[in-house]
């Protein structure tokens, strides 16, 4: 007789129906942050940022306190909560369209300064929330709404790589790319949120965990064709590795 593998609620993921589209990461990875926090144990002294796109809807999903942020500024709010309540673990959960192009100078500043907070980037290369948009990381020849003939790199300029920009910076402690494109990604991704919050609350600094994720909607693509997607299209161009480890902490 096989055995059936049963899913067992994190007890910081509320119960209720979820609002996100078929396929959609954002709440695989809301699953994965409620399970190390329950982990860690650390639910009670967490709080969560997020800002403008389908990353607000984060205050739906995670028990913890949350605080909104102005379109991009979740690192300069994250900065304000963790430096006025040190105890706190702080993350701010961000999406490319936020983080890369609004947001950029912010989180380029508070990983530069080694802000000892961290930092959940889902990476769908689209804006998502605002109708499927041209974002910082929309592939070369990938539609959008405002790329209906493909983005040009003549114009448009190449897709940003964030990973790769943050690790050429001194502070960060921790900095990684992780896709959610299998079950063996998805328990990388875990690995990786999960190191990340450790080395905060060792006090090691900034920390940055990037997620490759699915968008059906906008990619127009079934949830399994959109798995498939990251695996045979964004990992050839956002390569899924560890950039930044200072180590684990004494």
């Amino acid at each position: 007789m096989s055995e059936t593998a049963v899913f067992t609620r994190p007890k910081t993921l509320k119960d209720r129906v979820t609002s996100y589209c078929p396929g959609c990461g954002h709440g695989i990875v809301h699953v994965l942050l409620a399970s190390v926090i329950d982990e860690l144990g650390i639910r009670e002294r967490t709080v969560g940022v997020a800002p403008v796109g389908w990353s607000v809807e984060a205050y739906n999903y995670l028990d913890v306190d949350m605080s909104e942020a102005a379109h991009g500024r979740a690192p300069a709010v994250a900065t304000g909560i963790k430096r006025s309540l040190p105890d706190r673990i702080v993350f701010a959960y961000q999406g490319d369209g936020d983080l890369a192009s609004i947001g950029l100078a912010e989180v380029m500043h508070a990983a530069n300064r080694g802000e000892n907070y961290t930092t959940v980037f889902i990476n769908n290369t689209v804006y998502g929330m605002t109708g499927g948009q041209l974002a910082p990381t929309t592939l070369v020849q990938q539609k959008t709404t405002t790329s209906p003939l493909g983005r040009d790199p003549k114009t448009m300029g190449y897709p940003m790589k964030m990973c790769e920009i943050i690790s050429n910076l001194e502070s960060p402690s921790f900095v990684a790319r992780t896709a959610l494109s299998g079950p063996a990604g998805i328990r990388n991704t875990r690995r990786a949120i999960l190191t990340a919050f450790e080395y905060q609350i060792a006090g090691r600094g900034f920390t940055f965990v990037e997620v490759l994720s699915a968008c059906p909607t906008h990619w127009h693509l079934t949830p399994r064709k959109s798995m498939e997607h990251i695996a045979g299209v964004l990992e050839g161009v956002f390569p899924v590795k560890v950039f930044v480890d200072k180590g684990a902490p004494s």
